[in-house]
């Protein structure tokens, strides 16, 4: 007989450990026993031996299982987490809670309760002082996870083990939302600065609104080690800092990232962390612009270290096909499961007219109440019982029941007498406009986060929301896309985002926001079905099942039939792509477009990207000589900006060299409406935008007319002229007043509450929605899609003329919102519009100009009146501190 294996104990422990019969019984009556406190149900409780409970928590806590030790900590977790909610003064409680997050290494807990115990001592029992030997361990496990540059804290162990592993030259890991991935990198910067370490760093997120952000974090990481060791933070390509010596964190979206290596081929990046990084999985065309930045910088001489970062994903090691010549992505990725705070989570099915509780160990919902049939389905009346004191969150699929819901849920509350609140109020106000509903709702402690927003105003939202100011908060998709509002609440009215379902990626992400760690170790979710359409197979699909293995765009969005009707069209010399299949979103379409562009640089310059290689089944024998051989024939060879095709390139140097230039702008900063819309119009030809942009620069109405481009032109007029919203706002609605058949959107009964096109009212529910709707516009249409293609327009302009600046240059106007010299020079510094207006309209206060004629601002600007401005001088003063003057 040969020997048997050996197993160790602890292996033999947690092997088995989920499904002990009485530790599910255990965990089963304590998520029963916190649910009918949750709810304020007035049921018997199910008997639970808290010591027993606590005993297997304490052997959860020490899981040495290779596959399950992040879930049997988190379970640990979570049982004394509800045990202490249930019974705050049970003596053990507190003892195993200290042994159990010490285990798990989840500090950050142990500081909240221990800030909780010295400020609630009457409330919360003393924690027994430990034995000699665990506090040893206990010193010696800070010490260990203890943060390099920020030494009087400690990283979570998932958060270590990722931390030691940045200094490769290639990482990709995943980790729930709960997780601090953007902490992670920002102490690894902080880190090497405080080394010494003369480097670019570029942070990638999916959006500008992160933009702002990350960047206050960094600077309140960095304060004055910024000008100590020669850094600027930058978050544009056209930043004053770029042609000045110094080294740089650069805080990028893809797009971002892109014009600023087209226009800085000789700055070097270091080190580029992709947060967010799932979304080179998504089908937004905006996904195409990560392949492209990616291999720009891998195809450089000096390659940077890239670190991707995603939440919740299994294969995190996906995304390292974008670089070239790695042997084993295995060897590169980290995944982990380990959260620092839990969620419970519910199903409330008013139609079905029953709550459920769902048991995450079982995977099962488990029927905990009965809904009386005489209740009527009521989301506000339901946040208001369960969320009272809290911070409450409410996921809504569209921006109009968003801002329904948010204005349902404020009504009838007291306006609030916090300065604070009153002041965001007042700002609101006066900077958007008098009638807009945010502001009615802000001053009672609710408000609603739907896209574009002036990002002074935005900021001070979502940070009243973590003071606790704002208690409860409406918001779209703007929320899933990585806006750091964790909540006690969250309630989730649909499973959809927009008219998309929402992926298993996104929805994971979505709920991983509850549960502060500041403040508790838990939070709830409750995924609220008021309809019968909202199918609950979906919300319960969305809850069981994992998040699948992702796969790149590239992959999933591009059929076969599609890359070979590129290649086709690309030996042909042309790169105006038909719809296909026909009825082919706009999404859709953009996205292949674009990776249509990238193939065609990869092939006109010799390179090897992922892109070229999924099509490597299309380019047999001589297709690639072909494809190089028809686009010789063009003016203008491909190059890197994929937000224009060569075709339109070739328009516009043809228009320019014809004499084509931006309209005339008067001394006062205004522009004839007819000779912007006529620019206009040529611009449509030139590009194309009724084939590339057909539903927005390019739509045709009925009448055969580009009648949204008109009404582009009036938002547009007013944006360069560098007015403030309020203005634009009332001219928006004053356009709207005179053509009221130009229309709004509205939800109506008789299509079910689908929104249909009905004539303009001058109601204040109308004039909000020009109001959202002239937001909506500013952040998509001006401040991108205008964007993109007047930035196209000025460097053709400026290569056909031979010059490096021109005077009127449109581009300039529509980046920066104004026509002023000192307000642009102000944003190129990192200020706001708005603040760089409220600096101009203030200039002989705080504007000096210096015997060489530049403009620099007095400290004292630094205690204005403006709380909004203040909090943006703060963060200047750090980043730019030679702008100022005592």
């Amino acid at each position: 007989m040969g020997k048997a294996a050996s197993v160790l104990l602890g292996d033999a422990i947690f092997a088995d450990i989920d499904s002990n019969p009485y530790l599910n019984e255990l965990y089963s009556d304590i998520l029963y026993n916190y649910s009918m406190r949750l709810f304020d149900l007035k049921k018997e409780r199910k008997p639970v031996d808290v010591e027993d409970a606590l005993r297997f928590a304490d052997i959860l806590s020490k899981s040495t299982d290779p596959r399950k030790a992040d879930k049997h900590k988190i379970w640990a977790q979570e049982i004394v987490a509800l045990l202490m909610a249930i019974e705050p003064k049970h003596p053990a409680i507190a003892f195993y809670m200290d042994t159990i997050l010490t285990n798990t290494g989840n500090y950050q807990g142990l500081a909240m309760l221990e800030q909780k115990a010295a400020s609630s001592r009457d409330t919360l029992p003393n924690r027994p002082a430990r034995n000699l030997l665990d506090s040893f361990y206990v010193e010696f496990s800070k010490d260990f996870m203890s943060i390099p540059a920020a030494p009087g804290y400690q990283f979570f162990r998932s958060q270590k083990a990722v931390y030691d592993r940045l200094g490769e030259q290639y990482l990709s890991y995943s980790g729930p939302t709960s997780m601090g991935k953007s902490f992670i990198m920002r102490m690894f910067i902080k880190e090497r600065i405080l080394n010494g370490a003369a480097a670019n760093f570029a942070l990638l997120v999916p959006t500008k609104a992160l933009i702002n952000e990350v960047t206050s974090k960094i600077i309140d990481d960095l304060k004055n080690l910024l000008s100590e060791r020669n850094y600027r933070l930058v978050t544009s390509a056209g930043a004053v800092a770029l042609k000045e010596q110094h080294n740089f964190i650069f805080v990028l979206t893809p797009e971002r990232l892109l014009y600023l290596l087209i226009g800085n081929p000789t700055v070097d990046i270091d080190y580029l962390f992709v947060d967010e990084a799932h979304k080179i999985s998504s089908k937004d065309s905006r996904s195409a612009f990560y392949y492209k930045v990616v291999d720009m910088l891998v195809g450089r001489g000096k390659k940077p270290h890239i670190i991707f970062a995603s939440p919740n994903i299994p294969n995190p090691e996906i995304y390292l096909r974008l670089l070239p010549g790695i042997d084993s992505v295995e060897s590169h990725r980290i995944a982990t499961a380990f959260a620092p705070v839990s969620q419970v989570k519910y199903l409330i099915d008013y139609p079905g007219r029953e709550i459920q509780l769902y048991n995450a160990q079982s995977n099962h919902f488990i029927p905990i109440h009965a809904i009386r049939p005489q209740a009527q389905a009521s989301l506000c009346k339901l946040v208001a019982h369960i969320g009272k004191g809290l911070q409450n969150i409410v996921y809504c699929s569209s921006t109009a029941k968003a801002v329904e819901l948010a204005l349902e849920y404020a009504t009838g509350k007291p306006v609030s007498a916090d300065k604070e609140l009153l002041s965001l109020s007042r700002d609101i106000k006066s900077e958007v406009h008098g009638d807009y509903f945010l502001a009615d709702v802000i001053s009672k402690g609710v408000a609603y986060h739907i896209g574009y927003l002036p990002s002074t105003i935005r900021m001070r939202i979502e940070e009243l929301f973590r003071k606790g100011l704002i208690h409860t908060m409406f918001c779209t998709s703007t929320l899933v896309e990585g806006v750091n509002l964790p909540a006690d609440n969250l309630f989730i009215t649909n499973y959809r985002n927009g008219r998309a379902k929402m992926t298993a990626v996104d929805f994971k992400n979505l709920i991983g926001r509850v549960g502060r760690i500041e403040y508790n170790l838990y939070g709830n979710v409750f995924l609220v079905r008021m309809e019968e359409k909202v199918k609950v197979e979906k919300f319960k699909e969305l809850l069981q099942q994992d998040v699948p293995e992702q796969k790149l765009s590239i992959v999933t969005e591009l059929t076969g039939p599609q890359k070979k009707m590129i290649v086709e069209s690309l030996i042909k010399g042309n790169i105006e792509l038909l719809r296909h299949p026909k009825n082919q979103t706009n999404e859709g379409y953009t996205l292949m477009r674009k990776f249509a562009l990238i193939l065609l640089r990869d092939i006109t310059n010799g390179n090897n990207s992922l892109v070229r290689r999924e099509f490597a089944a299309y380019l047999e024998g001589d297709t690639e000589n072909q494809i190089r051989a028809a686009f010789k024939k063009q003016a203008m060879e491909p190059d890197d900006d994929i937000n224009v095709s060569v075709d339109q390139s070739n328009n516009l140097t043809v228009a320019i060299a014809k004499g084509l230039r931006y309209p005339a702008l008067d001394t006062e900063g205004n522009v004839s409406y007819n000779s912007l819309v006529g620019f206009l119009e040529q611009l449509c030809e030139i590009f194309k935008w009724e084939a590339y942009e057909s539903s927005t620069l390019g739509f045709v109405s009925k009448d055969d007319r580009h009648g949204m481009l008109r009404w582009y032109a009036v938002i547009l007029s007013q944006w360069v002229k560098g007015t403030g919203l309020s203005f634009i706002m009332e001219q928006a609605l004053q356009y709207k007043r005179e053509h009221p058949e130009s229309g709004v959107m509205e939800r109506s009964a008789a299509t079910e509450f689908k929104e249909i096109l009905v004539p303009y009212r001058d109601t204040k529910e109308h004039r909000n929605t020009v109001i959202s709707e002239t937001l909506q516009i500013i952040e998509n249409v001006i401040l991108f899609s205008i964007s993109n293609y007047f930035l196209r327009f000025s460097t053709e302009y400026k290569r056909f003329h031979k010059v490096e600046s021109f005077p009127n240059d449109w581009y300039e106007y529509v980046e920066y919102g104004t026509t002023n010299k000192l307000s642009i020079m102000l944003q190129r510094n990192g200020f706001s519009r708005e603040t760089s207006t409220y600096i101009r309209h203030n200039r002989a206060v705080y504007v000096v100009e210096t015997t060489e004629g530049e403009a620099k601002l007095r400290r004292s600007i630094a205690e204005c009146p403006s709380m909004s401005v203040r909090k943006e001088v703060a963060d200047i003063l750090y980043n730019i501190p030679e702008l100022f003057v005592d």
